[in-house]
């Protein structure tokens, strides 16, 4: 789960909803918790209300033979009912009667309707009798309240208390005969607002919540993704098309910021690129000349100083005007064999006379340019050769890098110049011997096309001999 949150926008996006969620409905919830245990109190209280004002208008109607029945028809498991000759005046006792009444379970009735059986009630569970006196006592300096006639149904007043706290109510109605009828109701209102339909309703939210965010994280991270890729295509030096300036604000400057960089870089090289070329190319000129006046010199060592000068410095301008002109070419990147790519240098290599050997391995493709790679791992192999005497060629991959190795059994290079011998023109043989010691090149070029395809030359001594590594970054 912490990799997930680690590398996914989407997983981010959808908890952070998640929990503004949540913690919304916990604010909601907080908010309405009293409205709503007070709404369903003053539902109760007025269907109570108008339920014994209903009952009071129904046996004023009605031959008082039925009145029995109707009381016992008319209660329930919540609320009782009966009728007292006198006027209930002190308002504990008749509190206590309420509490009994509400106690006592509901009477069976299996009187016959039409000659059939009538169903039976389950009868309720009694309240014990300590509850009772406790419930009554609790309220004893609670009295009773006048209800007057506009606050309820019936067009006349009534008597109302509470029985507790919080769930007990009782009223008392004169009714026309003179006798008065009593009504006891006791049920504990649920404030529960977690309830099966609030947990559906929250799990619905959250999957469509989970589905926006989704949708959100995608629309931002294809074009993150994209723009990584064309990072990464520019970084190894592959040639990437501009990517598309739209969607918002945020991501469309992105995706400019990016091109402009793209073209500035292009343009930053070829403008090095013609500036090398320029220079190499003008220097011909002046090299013919020096040549030319270096025959009419009549000392002969000195003319042939002159010469030797004159030739190194013409191979070197060759060297760099070669190197400028491959830089300058752009070439199409694809999926090769490396291993079978390496196999076939070096079987080239030996067919000419050089000592070198292909550590068979196994098979990898990876996308690069072919022919710039084939010319960085030829200056590595001919320099195993030319200072090492033979050449061991490898292919290796490793959990993050694809490596192509060359092993030498030459006397390895001084460690305090391990990083200077990658500087243009430099050479560890003195002599400026073009046969013995090369331009000062190979390893520069070596590792500016390493670099472009993101990876690196890296040097290194054995027991005997140098090992010269290029490291390739595998591709996701």
């Amino acid at each position: 789960m912490r990799r997930l949150w680690a590398r996914s926008l989407a997983a981010q996006i959808i908890v952070a909803m998640l929990l503004a969620l949540g913690l919304s409905q916990v604010i909601g919830f907080m908010i309405s918790w009293d409205e709503r245990g007070r709404a369903l109190y003053m539902a109760a209280k007025n269907e109570f209300l108008v339920r014994t004002a209903s009952l009071a208008q129904l046996l004023e109607t009605t031959p008082s033979t039925l009145e029995n029945d109707i009381l016992t028809a008319s209660n329930t498991t919540y609320t009782r009912f009966w009728v007292s000759r006198d006027e209930p005046v002190d308002s504990t006792a008749w509190r206590h009667d309420a509490w009994t009444v509400l106690a006592q379970p509901l009477p069976t009735l299996s009187q016959s309707v039409n000659g059939r059986r009538r169903p039976e009630r389950e009868p309720q569970a009694s309240y014990p009798s300590g509850s009772i006196v406790a419930a009554a006592a609790a309220m004893a300096h609670v009295t009773w309240l006048t209800l007057p006639a506009h606050a309820w149904p019936l067009s006349r007043p009534a008597k109302f208390l509470y029985l507790d706290d919080s769930k007990g109510m009782g009223i008392a109605v004169r009714l026309e005969s003179g006798a008065w009828l009593n009504a006891a109701y006791s049920k504990t209102i649920p404030n529960s607002i977690w309830t099966s339909q609030t947990a559906v309703s929250l799990a619905i939210t959250a999957a469509i919540l989970s589905l926006i965010a989704i949708f959100v994280a995608r629309s931002i991270a294809r074009p993150m993704r994209r723009l990584a890729v064309a990072a990464e295509a520019l970084g190894r030096g592959e040639s990437v098309k501009p990517l598309p300036e739209s969607g918002p604000d945020d991501i469309r400057q992105t995706a400019e910021a990016f091109n402009r960089m793209q073209e500035r870089l292009e343009r930053f090289v070829q403008d090095r690129t013609r500036m090398l070329a320029a220079i190499s190319h003008d220097l011909r000129t002046p090299l013919t000349s020096l040549r030319l006046r270096a025959e009419f010199v009549t000392d002969h060592d000195v003319q042939e100083k002159m010469l030797k000068t004159i030739d190194e410095i013409q191979t070197m301008t060759e060297a760099a005007l070669a190197f400028v002109r491959e830089e300058a070419t752009a070439e199409a990147t694809r999926t090769v064999d490396l291993s079978a790519l390496v196999e076939s240098l070096c079987d080239d290599l030996a067919e000419l006379g050089h000592a070198v050997t292909f550590i068979d391995g196994t098979a990898v493709n990876y996308r690069c340019r072919p022919d710039a790679l084939r010319r960085a791992i030829r200056n590595l192999i001919e320099n195993a050769v030319r200072y090492g005497e033979c050449a061991r060629v490898s292919v290796l991959r490793t959990a993050k890098s694809i490596d192509i190795a060359v092993e030498d059994d030459g006397p390895g290079i001084p460690d305090e110049v391990m990083e200077q011998v990658f500087a243009p023109f430099y050479r560890l043989e003195d002599s400026r011997n073009r046969e013995t010691g090369g331009v000062g090149l190979g390893l520069s070029i070596a590792r500016a096309i390493a670099r472009h395809h993101g990876g690196d030359v890296v040097l290194g001594n054995r027991a005997k001999g140098l090992q010269a590594t290029i490291s390739l970054p595998l591709l996701s």
